[in-house]
């Protein structure tokens, strides 16, 4: 009997833990089992050509909210060209509603419901001998014209489950793909939005195993691993231990973790703060909400003081990205509170924040509820809501807007300067300067075609000069720095017109060649000539003291007042085409070479050719060492 184990990922680049698990369960006793991994991207009958040629008996599908759509549509096909073929689905997308997925389908034969591992293996060996399907707890079964649940099957205990970790055919590509890997199943908590919360409690594997499992990964080349547990840190000697154990043997993987900002314990935070190396933890964080009446209603417990100070504290350590997630449309959320909602998570600046919209998934309470708070959603996956009693659709579109500016302006992380000066010193609010500029982009049809790099940019740059914000010469400026900072080679192209001349140009960089050490000592090291240097240097002059600026927008607090330095800009007497290298100037001046990414600043004598007064020299140096990210160096003028 040929058993293929199939799923349609959102990416190439994911991977399917569950497949893994239910093969590994059976392939003591069923040898020919196949994975079969595909993408929702990939035309279906491109899949129905590749699972017809392997020739299977029996497939079995993984089902999630992303894949649930197409993966129906590919039974329909297969049922037509293999009839003959068992189709097995399993997965949380089926495991609440069985019955309504093999009426809406009629080529599903089975569905596995809840822990598969078990009922997978024992629904095989029912198909290979005595179809007594009624002995198999936990499926869902045709028996003619009837349809069949059968009861639950109890947990698993983990440690019976063999490990999905170890098989060869994956080894060539674990540091191409996301590794996914559970140390434990279930959650402690009992959100009605979450299909976590219908299974009560928390099951471990045991740590020594999983340890043992993670230094096979990490040995054999994976790069990143994200663990699915839905509350990592809710046991707080488990998470200690492998924190360490991770920190001992990370050798360059990056690990993800959900975790509960608000019952992180100090001793945990500083032992993160001081052990954790940078960049090699990554935090997913649900907030969801900050109204207390909403929390309440979906059985939510957060303290949203406890979180920010956690969140804060990781922050501070500068070694450990994190991202928090929100959830509109929850009850009792109207747009206003949402608003709030979006600032006060704001505040904290996370390294990517992810805006969602409400899912009604099956077998969820608040899906159960939905009439009590005027839902309407799709029909279909992925079950997002259209309107509730405090959102209407035009509230949610409005918001929809929002979040597209938020993915290609915060969380790409192509203008961190620039947005965080606006943030901070231009809007009244975070969500103020998302939504505006949110309304402008779909205004001017923008959300309909595609953009380069540098559309971003000019996009950006129209819409402030539209609305007339002042100090445009510093947004610009910031601008420039952060289009300068989103390339590993030096760009061939720019959005603006150069501020210096030619001439001015090549004086600068004549300068630079002849007095590196003033910039880095790697770049005196290197001993670059001109025509070395010219192809991995940019040069830049901007009218203002860009250090000022950058410290205006350093440090982790949101709102503070505007900075003193755009007094200085008033009258436009800071203009870019007053600023001049004093060429043949004999005197020496002292400057400052500042490199950014944390180098410590420099003070030599400059050469005469590079002094001016009240702007600055921006350098941009590419392809300075293995990390390949550009290095930005400023001398005042």
């Amino acid at each position: 009997m040929r058993i293929i184990l199939a799923t349609l990922n959102a990416k190439y680049i994911h991977t399917s833990l569950a497949i893994r698990l239910l093969k590994a369960y059976s392939e003591h006793e069923f040898k020919d089992i196949l994975l079969a991994e595909y993408t929702i991207k990939d035309p279906l009958m491109n899949i129905v050509s590749d699972l017809f040629q392997k020739r299977p008996d029996v497939i079995g599908f993984s089902c999630y909210i992303w894949n649930i759509e197409e993966t129906v549509k590919l039974i329909g096909i297969l049922k037509q060209v293999m009839p003959e073929v068992k189709i097995i689905l399993g997965g949380p997308e089926v495991s609440y509603e069985p019955l309504y997925w093999m009426k809406r389908e009629s080529g599903i034969d089975f569905v596995v419901n809840g822990d598969g591992e078990e009922t997978f293996h024992h629904l095989l060996q029912e198909l290979r001998d005595d179809h007594k399907f009624h002995f198999v707890f936990g499926a869902a079964y045709r028996q003619g014209e009837e349809l069949i649940v059968n009861p639950p099957r109890p947990k698993s205990d983990l440690n019976t489950l063999p490990t999905p970790h170890r098989f060869a055919d994956d080894l060539p590509d674990l540091g191409k793909r996301i590794v996914y890997f559970e140390t434990s199943r279930g959650c402690p908590f009992s959100c009605s939005f979450c299909l976590s919360s219908i299974e009560v409690g928390v099951r471990y594997y045991d740590i020594e195993r999983v340890k043992s499992d993670l230094l096979y990964l990490i040995e054999n080349g994976a790069k990143i691993i994200k663990f699915l547990d839905r509350t990592f840190n809710i046991n707080r000697s488990y998470a200690m231990e492998m924190f360490q154990f991770l920190i001992d043997n990370h050798q360059g993987c990056v690990f993800q973790f959900e975790i509960t900002a608000d019952i992180m314990r100090p001793e945990v935070l500083d032992f993160l703060s001081n052990n954790a190396p940078p960049g090699v933890f990554r935090f997913e964080i649900g907030v969801q909400s900050t109204n207390d009446e909403t929390n309440e209603l979906v059985k939510r417990r957060q303290n949203f003081t406890k979180l920010s100070r956690t969140v804060m504290k990781i922050k501070e350590s500068g070694n450990i990205d994190q991202h928090l997630d929100l959830i509109a449309g929850l009850p009792m959320e109207d747009y206003s509170t949402f608003r709030k909602t979006f600032n006060d998570v704001f505040a904290m600046e996370p390294e990517e924040l992810q805006l969602g919209f409400l899912k009604m998934l099956r077998g969820t309470g608040l899906r159960a509820q939905a009439a009590k708070y005027d839902y309407t959603y799709m029909e279909h996956a992925p079950y997002e809501i259209l309107s509730s009693h405090m959102m209407p659709f035009s509230d949610i579109i409005r918001l929809k807007r929002l979040e597209d500016v938020l993915e290609k302006y915060w969380n790409s992380h192509r203008l961190d300067h620039t947005a965080k000066y606006l943030i901070r010193h231009v809007f009244e609010s975070p969500f103020d300067f998302f939504q505006e500029f949110g309304d402008y982009w779909e205004e001017r049809g923008w959300q309909k075609i595609g953009h380069q790099l540098e559309d971003l940019f000019t996009r950006l740059q129209s819409f402030l000069i539209d609305r007339g914000t002042p100090y445009m010469e510093v947004i610009t400026g910031l601008m420039k720095l952060d289009y300068f900072l989103g390339h590993k080679y030096k760009p061939r192209k720019i959005w603006w017109d150069y501020t210096l001349e030619k001439a001015d140009w090549s004086l600068h960089l004549r300068e630079i060649v002849s007095h590196p050490e003033l910039i880095s000592a790697k770049l005196a090291e290197a001993k670059l000539n001109e025509r070395e240097l010219q192809k991995v240097i940019m040069l830049e002059v901007l009218p203002f003291s860009l250090e000022t600026v950058l410290e205006s927008i350093s440090g982790m607090r949101a709102g503070a007042e505007a900075p003193a330095f755009v007094d200085t800009l008033s009258g436009g007497e800071l203009e870019s085409d007053n600023v001049t290298a004093l060429a043949g100037s004999e005197a020496n001046i002292t400057f400052a070479a500042a490199m950014v990414d944390g180098v410590s600043t420099a003070v030599a004598e400059a050469p005469s050719s590079i002094v001016g007064t009240g702007n600055t020299l921006l350098i941009v140096l590419y392809q300075q060492d293995e990390s390949q990210r550009a290095q930005y160096y400023t001398l005042p003028l």
